[in-house]
């Protein structure tokens, strides 16, 4: 692998990251985006651009994490099998399990006090469905949360990784021996976007399969394709997100036409949106690695991942509360609140790594040493 290479693979997996705060962040009345749902509330612009943000052009960075995961697990898959899956216990799942305990006792403590346990509950975040504090609920519910359900709800990333990882010898042998039949099989689970089994996201299988794919064809990905057009993939991209913006709007709510309709705009968007920002950015890549902040800031990536939410959303609510006196309220803490919940997640990595570097290294399974 190029250093070029290397340092877009970097560049791509700090970005799609930190704009997790913009796609986990947004003050909508529906409280959880998927790819097919539909905004039961007045169109304005806040609520537009919040939708058009959070649930359509943003949307094509876990496809396209999976994808980097992908090529850069076949790329070392020279190494002994059970080394490989050691090493991703100690670096996915220890993490996993440390961030949701840590998420459920920042929750726990906040449901401690009436001002901060009213945020909480008007956040809304539990995964289950419940959010009675955690006394209520009992230890069973508790520890159901931390195995299965976390508060933190962006862990469900590393557990679906850590089991292609399990999986690497299977899916690695489909890949090789049945591609056109693998890739297309797991190209419509992803495509339907309804089909999932437990701790497997099928919607990841075909772009972890895809860079798994790609690495071992050994197709350059620092090349753009002669039949390759980035204006017309801009245009797919970004054109089909305004569309699909409209549509969550103007479409009846919870039908199956509505679904489809909006999950086939969701997922032509998200294809359009990878190849276009993979091979469009070049230049702004460049500017990036000109910077120091940049690569002060980019090595603390996993630590934002993980520390992000439940901080980001309690802080939205809180916001949220206290500034409905402002006009456009909502769609100023949609804009500074992710921002400013960065730049703690950033300063509080970096404090860490400085002065207690073994809880970094704990926390983040390894990394940063």
């Amino acid at each position: 692998m190029t250093r070029s290479l290397s340092q877009k693979f970097r560049f791509f997996t700090f970005v799609c990251i930190a704009l997790l705060a913009y796609v986990h962040g947004y003050n909508l009345e529906n409280g959880y985006l998927a790819p097919f749902s539909s905004v039961e509330e007045p169109l304005t612009i806040t609520t537009f651009f919040e939708y058009f943000v959070a649930n359509g052009l943003l949307r094509f960075r876990i496809p396209m994490l999976f994808m980097i995961s992908g090529y850069l697990y076949a790329t070392y898959d020279h190494r002994p099998y059970l080394q490989q899956v050691k090493n991703r216990f100690r670096t996915l799942l220890v993490p996993y399990f440390v961030w949701s305990a840590l998420g459920l006792l920042f929750t726990f403590l906040l449901q401690q006090f009436p001002y901060t346990a009213n945020i909480v509950y008007e956040a809304g975040i539990d995964q289950l469905g419940d959010n009675r504090p955690y006394t209520a609920i009992g230890w069973n519910g508790v520890i159901e949360r931390w195995l299965l359900a976390p508060i933190a709800y962006q862990l469900w990333f590393i557990v679906a990784l850590f089991v292609f990882n399990l999986l690497y010898p299977a899916i690695r042998w489909l890949v090789l021996k049945i591609p056109y039949i693998w890739l297309p099989f797991t190209f419509l689970l992803f495509f339907v976007s309804i089909v999932n089994m437990p701790f497997i996201d099928f919607r990841g299988l075909f772009f972890f399969s895809l860079g798994v794919w790609i690495q071992k064809r050994n197709f350059s990905l620092e090349k753009e394709p002669q039949w390759f057009s980035l204006g017309l993939a801009l245009i797919v991209f970004i054109g089909f997100s305004i569309i699909k913006t409209f549509m969550a709007f103007e479409l009846e709510p919870n039908t199956p036409q509505t679904w489809t309709v909006l999950i086939f705009m969701y997922q032509v968007a998200v294809l359009a949106g990878i190849m276009s920002m993979w091979f469009g950015a070049d230049r702004v890549i460049k500017w990036f690695l000109s910077k120091r902040w940049y690569h002060s800031i980019s090595s603390y990536s996993f630590f934002i991942f993980g520390i992000h939410v439940p901080l980001l959303p309690y802080m939205m609510q809180w916001a949220v509360m206290n500034t409905a006196m402002i006009p456009n309220y909502r769609l100023l803490c949609y804009l500074f609140v992710p921002l400013l919940t960065l730049s703690i997640c950033a300063a509080a990595g970096m404090l860490l790594h400085r002065f207690l570097p073994k809880v970094y290294g704990f926390l983040t399974g390894g990394r940063g040493f």
